[in-house]
Parts: C-alpha cells; structure tokens; sequence
C-alpha cells in the first residue's frame, strides 16, 4: 500500500492510534504503549520516505507517544488523594472523545445515503375532499348535558368574567384634562376682589365651572393671602369664609 493511500485513510494521529489500537486487537484503556508507540513510529518513518512535509500533527503525537513510554518506565506518581496516575489517561480520554465522533460521522453519513434514496409524492388530493369537514355530532358532543348543567356551567362562566373586573378601577371614568389659563384666572379673580371688597369664599367658588377651576382658585387665593393683597376671616369652626381685600 502507497504512503498516499495511508495518508488519506488516516486523517491525523488519533485515526492513526485507533486503527493501530484496533488492528492489534488490545483493550483501549490499557495500551500496550510500547508496542503502539513502535509501530506509530515506523508509520511516521515510512512517511518521511515518500515526502518529507510530514503533518505537524503526527509529529507532534510522536513526541507525546515517546514521552508517555519513557513515564512508564519511572515509578508511578501520586496524586493529592494518594491515587496512582497512569500516563495514558489523557491519551485514551482522547481516543475515546475521537472514536465517538468517528462513528458518529458513519452515522450521519448512512442517514444522508438512506435520506437521497428517499422520494416523496406530493398532495394530490381533489379540492372537495381537502374541503370536506366532518359533520358535527351535536349529540355526542353534549353527552349527558341537560338545561340544568348548562345553566350552571353558563353562570360560572359569567362570575369568572364579572372577578375578573376590578370593583375600583372599573369605577373610574375617562379622565380628561382640564385646560385653565392662570393668567386668565388671575385676572378674572383679582377683578372679582377689587369690585366685590368683601365676600364669601364659597361664593366665589360656586362660580367655577370645573373641579380644575376650584383648584386653581383656591391656589390663587392662597397666594394672595401670602403677597398681603387679601385678609380672611372665620368667626367660628366650619362657618364660612369671609375674604377682604387689601388692596384701595
């Protein structure tokens, strides 16, 4: 067999170890590292023969065969938790990592062979019966129901959807913004003070048209009372309010 032919059959040093592993028949988690490395080595040589640009990758893996025979030879180290560590360990993790994915590959490969054998006929079924829904059975559908269990499932029914409204919030309206010139305001109340001199404040409330326009007059008055252009005054607890005005 040509250099060529190993070449393409063997893809890197992993598929190169496998098939030494396979082809000597040995139990994967205990290589015979010595025997393997050797022939991985005459592998490796037979290359350089035929072309000297031999794959890094094969080198490589040489080095850490090498490597590993010569830790066999040594007594065994200890780990932290006074087990011995074997030095193919990291190897065979590999090799097992790798032989999963080769053989996943077959795999998928017998899975596209059988898939491009495949044919599918399309949908060729006549409008009508594509169209055609079964009839309902009315009957069967309602079973054992009677106008008493319908009532009953149709009013709790109904109560799920009445809890599921809010007892406040459904009692809010549409809020809407009042629009209110202070200017406007201002002016309109300073006028009602000056020609008035004094009055009642809930007088001067009654005349508002909105909620907003209470606000606003009540902040206006609060001012005035502040700037010194008007005095109240309240004779007793809950009476109401006599505003004078200050100002000549």
């Amino acid at each position: 067999m040509s250099l060529n032919v190993k070449l393409q059959v063997f893809e890197g040093p992993l598929d190169l170890l496998l098939h030494l592993i396979e082809k000597n028949k040995v139990d994967i988690y205990d290589i015979p590292i010595a025997l393997i490395t050797d022939q991985y080595l005459d592998y490796i040589r037979m290359m350089k023969k035929e072309d000297l640009n031999v794959a890094s990758e094969f080198l490589v893996m040489a080095a850490t065969l090498l490597s590993i025979k010569s830790k066999m030879l040594l007594p065994a180290e200890v780990n932290e938790e006074g087990e011995e560590e074997d030095p193919r360990a990291e190897l065979v993790e590999k090799l097992i990592e790798y032989k999963m994915y080769k053989y996943m590959s077959f795999e998928l490969k017998d899975m596209q062979i059988d898939a491009n054998r495949t044919w599918f006929k399309g949908a060729t079924l006549p409008k009508e019966i594509a169209d055609y829904k079964e009839p309902i059975d009315y009957e069967k559908l309602i079973g054992d129901l009677d106008l008493s269990k319908l009532n009953h499932i149709f009013k709790s029914v109904m109560k799920r959807q009445v809890d599921k409204v809010d007892p406040v919030r459904s009692q809010f309206g549409k809020i809407e913004k009042d629009e209110v010139n202070l200017e406007e305001k201002t002016e309109y109340i300073e006028n009602y003070i000056r020609f008035h001199k004094s009055f009642s404040f809930r007088e001067l409330l009654q005349n508002q048209k909105s909620k907003m326009d209470v606000v606003v007059t009540f902040l206006i008055i609060l001012e005035m009372i502040k700037v010194g252009k008007i005095v109240i005054a309240q004779e007793e607890l809950f009476d109401d309010i006599r505003i004078t005005s200050k100002v000549a």
